[in-house]
This record gives C-alpha cells, sequence and structure tokens, in this order.
C-alpha cells in the first residue's frame, strides 16, 4: 500500500533517485535563483539584454534603491497592518465556532459545518465584482482596513474546519470531567481546551500568515494607491509604463518573502506538532 524506503530498493532505483532528486531541485529552485540573480543585477545589464548570463557586478545598492525610490516601506506597513488583524481574527472565530461545533451536539450541527466547508469550495473569482461592490457602498474600498475585514470572512471557514476537527480529537473526558466539578462552559473553553490548542494555533496563525502576506489577487481588486497597498500589489506597480523595472522588482520580490520565511521558522517547531498531533496514538 505505500512505497518502500529507498534504502530497501533496487540498486537501480538507488542510483535513478540519487540522480533526479538533485535535478528536480535544481527545476524547483531555478525561478528563486533567477529572481534572486536579477535583484543583484544592474539595471544597465538589463538595457543591454543580458537578463539571463552573469551579472557585470553584484550590485546591493538595488536593495538601497528600493527603499529609497519606491514606497516599499509604507507597502510593507500595509501588509504588516492587514495580516496582523486578519492572523488574530479568524483564528479567534474559528476557535469559538471550532469549539461550539465540536463539542455541542444540536440539530443544525453538521449543516453549520457544511456550510463553513462549503465557502472553501467558491471560487473567488466569481466573487470579485460583488466583493468590490459591497465595500464601495460601505466605503471600505481602497482601505487596508476593509482588505482585512474580508480576508477574516474568507478565510475564518477554513480556520473552523481545522478547528472543530482539532478539537474532535482532543480526550472528551476532560471536558465531561470539568462539567461535573461545576466548571462553567467559558472557564472550559479558557482553561481546558485553550491550552491544550496551542499547537493547533501556531500552525494555522503560520498558515494564515503566509497565505494573507502573499495573497495578489484581493490586493489589487480592492487597494489602489500605496496609502493602503499591500506588498505584493505593490511590487507590481514598481515598473513604469515605459521601462521595466525587472531589478527593482526582483530585489522587493526577496524582501517581501523574508517576513513568512522568518516565521516559519520561528515556529517550525509548533507548526509541525500542531499539523502532525494525532496523527498516530
Amino acid at each position: 500500500m505505500f512505497p518502500r524506503p529507498i534504502q530497501q530498493r533496487s540498486q537501480t532505483a538507488q542510483w535513478v533517485y540519487a540522480i533526479a532528486l538533485p535535478l528536480a531541485l535544481i527545476l524547483w529552485l531555478f525561478p528563486l535563483l533567477g529572481v534572486a540573480i536579477t535583484s543583484v543585477r544592474p539595471a544597465s545589464d538589463l538595457a543591454q539584454g543580458n537578463y539571463f548570463g552573469w551579472p557585470s557586478y553584484i550590485a546591493f545598492e538595488n536593495y538601497a534603491d528600493v527603499f529609497r525610490n519606491t514606497p516599499m516601506l509604507q507597502y510593507i506597513q500595509n501588509s504588516f497592518i492587514v495580516t496582523i488583524p486578519t492572523v488574530i481574527g479568524s483564528v479567534a472565530l474559528s476557535l469559538m465556532t471550532g469549539f461550539a461545533l465540536a463539542v455541542y451536539k444540536f440539530k443544525a450541527n453538521l449543516i453549520l459545518f457544511f456550510m463553513f466547508v462549503a465557502g472553501n469550495f467558491v471560487p473567488f473569482q466569481i466573487l470579485m465584482v460583488p466583493v468590490r461592490d459591497m465595500t464601495l457602498s460601505l466605503g471600505m474600498y481602497n482601505t487596508y482596513w476593509g482588505l482585512a475585514l474580508f480576508h477574516i470572512a474568507f478565510q475564518t471557514g477554513f480556520c473552523t474546519l481545522f478547528m472543530r476537527n482539532f478539537i474532535k480529537a482532543l480526550p472528551f473526558e476532560l471536558i465531561e470531567a470539568a462539567r461535573v466539578e461545576g466548571v462553567s462552559e467559558a472557564r472550559i473553553f479558557w482553561y481546558i481546551v485553550l491550552p491544550l490548542m496551542r499547537p493547533a494555533i501556531a500552525a494555522l496563525s503560520v498558515l494564515i500568515f503566509t497565505f494573507i502576506w502573499n495573497d495578489f489577487f484581493w490586493a489589487t481588486v480592492l487597494t489602489t494607491s500605496p496609502e493602503a497597498q499591500p506588498i505584493t500589489a505593490g511590487l507590481s506597480s514598481l515598473n513604469g509604463q515605459w521601462v521595466a523595472a525587472w531589478h527593482l522588482v526582483s530585489a522587493g520580490s526577496i524582501l517581501a518573502a523574508l517576513p513568512p520565511v522568518a516565521m516559519f521558522f520561528l515556529m517550525q517547531k509548533h507548526f509541525i506538532a500542531g499539523l502532525t498531533l494525532g496523527a498516530v496514538k
């Protein structure tokens, strides 16, 4: 049913694996390496058509030019303003909805759960026009708080699915014992369930942070000015009408990738624990 470890395969299979794995890694990393090289490629090389060759010299000043000549700091600040409240709001709401759907048994339980799950399968492209019109009518268009509220609403469905299944795997005897002792439901949630949810909260926070930070579609649909645009939408505006500043776009892309990568490595232990907890008994 499951593939055997490569050490137990034939010598030929091991040789093929040893050759194919580096090639696959090179193909996967090739676009990233291209962006990294272009980020230190001088503008003169691009003007001369040197897009894929080795740079004539390493232009680290591209990273300084991104901050000097573009509103990069504003874009980064907007991304944090949008992403952090979205993570807090969606995780907090999903903790409560997941607890209610996992612990309490009522007639509409499965219907509500399926509604949360079904929202994840709606193609977000078909929501573009109604969401844009709604933000315009409510005065939330081209504001980072309007973008954050939309992301909270859209991500809560996936977060509820994640939290509900995680709470379902917890020992229900702990909740029953607390109820026998007369502990209120709010205190059961705060002092019993919530401490056990820390690995799941960490894993979900990393996922949602990455999703929202890297979002480009809604950032371009719901924002238009540097005062509200997050960094993904701001990078697309670094190119002028007549000149394509790919060296600045590449440098900005490397800078934009640093926060989610840093958060993943800082939360790696909790992230892996949250995803694998309950996988084996």
